[in-house]
């Protein structure tokens, strides 16, 4: 029989404890599934008397990360420590330079450090692994650099944080506000530590970087994305686009065009009997397109102790069963470096704003749009109270830069109220 692969587990919060549970749970089945037994030899995290709900008695203890990555008697170090900075990061370099291959949920390490840190494992003869650090059970890391490999990638597109698509069709179910709904994910433990990196769109757009990396063979580019959080999304934004037969997504988009590569984590309409407009709660969703498989649709659970375990435990299989690939599906020496790209594609946009309730408002606005060749599709005015008309406008396929002159030129408008919202429809 094979050695047994010996593995060091840096953190022991929510996911690396799921990750003993398994091992110590199913060490049978993981055996029968690989060829050989794999075990943990030691353990690291910042507390060492906290109950985790695992028992942790026959694991070596590690008060630092970087003393576990540097130990002579592991095969794989498993970083679950999170930060794209400090320990986490340090610990990696060093289990890389000790000669361990790395399993990590990280994806801010890899989304702002991915190329180097590719660089040095492969230049070392040793992978990265992070089937974890995007959407989490959803094994789309494995879909992109194996059973897609032999595509195109054409586009990729998702629902890729779940704390945001928990607030937004919350807000449409229950009738609530965003401050609301805020509050209540808030109270559940829903949000992280910073929230921003939720409703902000970082922790999802950390995730489109990685998928556009593989998808494209190019170099990670974070700094690229587009980013635009749900604050702005009204219970108003919600129900009219339910009028119209529309949900409201935090939706992450890449294509590589002419230009260069688009990459935005930004709201979007999308048709609600589309699989993206019918997925509700905390579920994620991916769809790829590539140009010999057409679309598929990956849906599942993205976070939790047991989903994330679980996309864990398949790259610790892998390297089980001996299954090496390079961190980004090619060797990082040849991905290029992609020209970031504005979102110029054309495609319709819903506008939202308040315009005063006097004769010829609804006209200049109609004028403004067409006078930058966006062109009026659908317009559709509430009932109100007071002097101030709340105005949909669903526009025809167009481009951002055309729009967003058209919204600077309304901006400055006296009939236009605040300033107007402006959410792309995506064509799914």
């Amino acid at each position: 029989m094979n050695q047994p692969l010996r593995l060091g587990i840096a953190g022991l919060g929510t996911v690396g404890a799921g990750v003993v549970k398994i091992i110590q749970s199913k060490s049978e089945l993981l055996r029968l599934r690989t060829g050989r037994d794999i075990e943990i030899v030691a353990v690291s995290a910042r507390s060492a008397g906290k109950d985790r709900g695992v028992d942790l008695s026959a694991y070596r203890w590690h008060g630092d990360p970087i003393s576990l990555a540097q130990s002579d008697d592991i095969d794989v170090f498993v970083e679950l420590v999170g930060g794209d900075e400090g320990p986490a990061k340090d610990a990696t370099e060093a289990a890389l330079k000790s000669g361990k291959d790395v399993v990590t949920a990280n994806k801010a390490m890899l989304a702002h450090h991915g190329q180097p840190l590719a660089e040095l494992a492969e230049g070392n003869g040793l992978t990265i692994r992070y089937e974890a650090a995007v959407a989490g059970g959803i094994p789309i890391i494995k879909s992109l650099t194996e059973g897609l490999a032999g595509n195109k990638i054409k586009r990729v597109m998702g629902v890729m944080n779940g704390t945001c698509n928990y607030i937004l069709t919350r807000m449409q179910s229950a009738g609530l506000s965003y401050d609301e709904v805020f509050a209540e994910a808030d109270a559940l433990g829903y949000l992280e530590a910073d929230p921003n990196l939720d409703v902000g769109g970082i922790d999802a757009g950390h995730k489109l970087a990685i998928l556009s990396a593989i998808a494209y063979g190019v170099q990670v580019d974070f700094d690229a994305v587009k980013l635009e959080g749900i604050g702005q999304i009204s219970i108003d934004d919600i129900n009219h686009a339910a009028d119209m037969g529309y949900r409201i997504k935090l939706l992450g988009v890449s294509q590589m065009t002419e230009n260069g590569l688009e990459q935005r984590m930004t709201p979007c309409l999308v048709p609600e009997t589309s699989p993206l407009g019918q997925l509700e709660g905390g579920t994620n969703m991916v769809v790829v397109e590539g140009d010999e498989v057409g679309q598929i649709v990956l849906r599942g659970a993205g976070a939790g102790e047991g989903p994330t375990a679980s996309a864990v435990m398949s790259d610790v299989l892998d390297l089980a069963r001996g299954i090496r690939i390079p961190t980004f599906g090619q060797p990082a020496e040849t991905l290029g470096t992609a020209t970031p790209a504005q979102c110029d594609t054309p495609a319709p946009y819903y506008l939202r704003m308040e315009l005063l309730d006097r004769p010829g408002s609804l006209a200049a606005v109609a004028a403004a749009l067409g006078q930058r060749e966006v062109s009026i599709h659908r317009m559709r005015q509430y009932d109100h109270e007071g002097d101030n008309a709340p105005v949909l406008i669903v526009t025809h396929a167009t481009s951002q830069s055309a729009l967003a002159t058209a919204l600077a030129d309304l901006k400055s408008h006296d009939a236009v109220i605040g300033t107007p919202v402006a959410l792309r429809i995506e064509q799914i």
